[in-house]
């Protein structure tokens, strides 16, 4: 039996091979009653689309990147999983870059694109794999999401990090905290920058004086929220509650507290930021700030399929909410404090 070509998807459903290439290219762009036909007959036939030939006849490789610092993070799969899924929906698949925070790997990636690899990148760094010179007009299609980059003209999906932190510490306060301290993340990220701002702002809105002894310096990893606690735990006055700028850090931060027989919330107070799948299984169950995963790697895919179907206009900043989530965790300020 020969191999189905577009020829015959458009002989079964009734329009030009054209629009069976564009529909499958560029759904979008195609009408609703049309888009269907096509793609009736493409499933009824099994149809498979050469995506090899039609990168030769349109120079796109359908491939796009995406570029984040640790793919095992619970967050970044999150994102990558919801990425997955918009990318399929048009025929694009995801190729997968590991950076590790190192540049030279970043700049590897980016190279994809220039070297017809891929069309488009989704980036999650904190800076552009790219040299700076007359860097807007030279642009690949690409989308910052998450840590955002300081340079115009940029398509971004980012969270609102300050009100996020501001939630947090105005819930320990309504708590009667007053001794909050912070575990901070890496201080390469913007996310961890815009979360010092949001929780310093609501302690001076809350008439607490901010004390550098209780901003402690992590970098996102569980590790780093164990030795954070432990520093915390020697202080002369310890804090009654712990803000912690993610989750794997606050998951270690618990860790100790049971090991050195603290009560969670009766001691100590404990929160972070993120909400991975973990954090409601956590003894006790973790409160924290809800990131909408799915909403940015549908927002982010979606951005950058527009600039890959030529849809280009003014720059696009899509910045998503954040909820607090209330578990067990946290409760009332020790009263003998």
């Amino acid at each position: 039996m020969s191999k189905l070509g577009i020829k015959d998807i458009a002989a079964r459903s009734g329009v030009s091979p054209a629009t069976v290439s564009r529909t499958l290219r560029n759904p979008e762009l195609v009408n609703k009653d049309t888009r269907k036909k096509v793609m009736k007959a493409v499933r009824e036939s099994g149809y498979t689309p050469n995506r090899f030939g039609s990168s030769l006849r349109t120079q796109q490789s359908g491939n796009i990147v995406v570029m984040m610092p640790d793919i095992t993070n619970q967050v970044n799969a999150g994102i990558i999983r919801a990425i997955e899924v918009e990318a399929q929906k048009t025929g694009y698949s995801v190729l997968l870059g590991d950076t590790q925070g190192q540049e030279a790997r970043e700049r590897h990636y980016a190279q994809m694109v220039s070297s017809g690899q891929a069309d488009g990148i989704l980036l999650y760094t904190h800076r552009l794999p790219f040299d700076l010179d007359n860097l807007t007009a030279n642009l690949p299609p690409l989308v910052n999401g998450n840590e955002s980059i300081e340079v115009e003209g940029l398509n971004k999906v980012m969270v609102d990090n300050v009100q996020g932190a501001k939630d947090g510490v105005n819930h320990l306060v309504a708590l009667g905290h007053r001794r909050i301290a912070a575990v901070l993340g890496d201080n390469n990220a913007p996310s961890n920058r815009e979360r010092l701002q949001g929780f310093q702002q609501a302690l001076q809105q809350a008439g607490i004086e901010p004390d550098e002894q209780y901003l402690v310096q992590g970098d996102y990893t569980t590790e780093s929220g164990m030795k954070a606690m432990e520093a915390l735990l020697k202080l002369r006055k310890r804090p009654t509650a712990v803000f912690c700028f993610n989750d794997d850090m606050a998951i270690g931060a618990m860790s100790v507290l049971r090991e050195y027989g603290y009560a969670i919330p009766g001691d100590i107070s404990i929160m972070g930021f993120d909400d991975i799948r973990y954090a409601s299984l956590m003894n006790p169950p973790l409160t924290t700030i809800h990131q909408p995963l799915e909403e940015i790697g549908q927002a982010s895919m979606r951005l950058l399929l527009a600039q890959l179907s030529g849809k280009n206009s003014a720059p696009q900043h899509i910045q998503l909410p954040l909820q607090l989530v209330v578990r067990q965790s946290t409760g009332p300020a020790p009263e003998s404090d």
